[in-house]
């Protein structure tokens, strides 16, 4: 069985192609990226680009499965017509089952809502694959960490309101994908990547706290509180909306879920917050 990854130059995409090469089975990977010169070893690298939808289709020529990872590109938009522009491609060329990444919480909006491309991308694989998967991911642990750091360097860990969230490890994610590649009974599926636990802002500030051995309180803000902090700390418009969207989505709960999907699908548990926190923010404990 061939099995391709596109956007295989990002964290989760390298993450996946790592995993996909850790299980049994002797399926070839393919890694579909703009740089696939810095492919090596049993992965196979080819050149496509989500902006350039023509390299595409060669990219994904016989294929069997194939896992398209969204870009983060800012610009609304521009990542639901990315991801609809990959999905024709995988089906014109003949992809037997796609699986798409998505996000927790996705539902219908319009741009520039965060959700939006999700949603978008989503409804077009349903509607046009001939076998589908959607793996939808919580907030990742990882850029929790940038939080955290900010966090330490202010005094204070922020939010929109008091809210919960079950943080989820990046290769938690990829291993979760990569079961999905190699197994059967996936399709038409959507499952859920969480961390083991929902979090609350007091619970995030109190793990930072403990770990680095400096008092960390949780302060809720305002939207617009928020957004004035941000710009007048010299974020461009972009990021800015970017940003306040997401801390939106945890005051809405769209990240306070837990399931089993990634022990199910990625033959693990989950890490807890906690270990991830304690490894970035180098405890003596860690």
């Amino acid at each position: 069985m061939k099995i391709g990854v596109s956007g295989a130059s990002g964290h989760l995409g390298r993450a996946v192609v790592s995993q996909l090469l850790l299980r049994p089975g002797g399926h070839e990977v393919v890694a579909i990226t703009r740089t696939p010169e810095a492919v090596s070893g049993p992965v196979q690298g080819r050149f496509g680009d989500y902006n350039r939808p023509e390299s595409l289709a060669e990219a994904y020529a016989g294929l069997d499965r194939l896992l398209i990872i969204t870009t983060v590109d800012p610009e609304p938009g521009k990542r639901g017509a990315q991801s609809v522009a990959a999905i024709d491609a995988a089906v014109r060329a003949g992809v037997k089952h796609i699986v798409l990444m998505s996000a927790v919480g996705t539902r219908q909006e319009e741009e520039p809502a965060r959700g939006a491309a999700y949603w978008r991308g989503e409804q077009h694989l349903i509607a046009t694959a001939p076998a589908w998967t959607i793996l939808r991911m919580n907030f990742y642990a990882e850029a929790f960490v940038q939080l955290a750091q900010a966090a330490i360097r202010q005094g204070v860990l922020t939010g929109l309101t008091e809210n919960r969230a079950a943080f989820v490890a990046r290769d938690d994610v990829a291993a979760a994908a990569a079961g999905i590649l190699i197994g059967d009974g996936h399709a038409g599926a959507i499952y859920n990547a969480t961390g083991p636990e929902r979090l609350s802002g007091a619970e995030r500030a109190a793990i930072i706290a403990e770990i680095t051995g400096q008092p960390l309180a949780f302060l809720a803000i305002t939207q617009e509180q928020l957004r004035a902090g941000l710009t007048q700390a010299g974020l461009p418009a972009g990021a800015v909306h970017i940003v306040v969207s997401i801390q939106a989505s945890f005051a809405a709960g769209a990240f306070d879920i837990v399931t089993g999907d990634v022990e199910r699908l990625g033959g693990r548990p989950p890490k807890p917050l906690r270990d991830v926190l304690a490894r970035a923010l180098k405890s003596p404990s860690a």
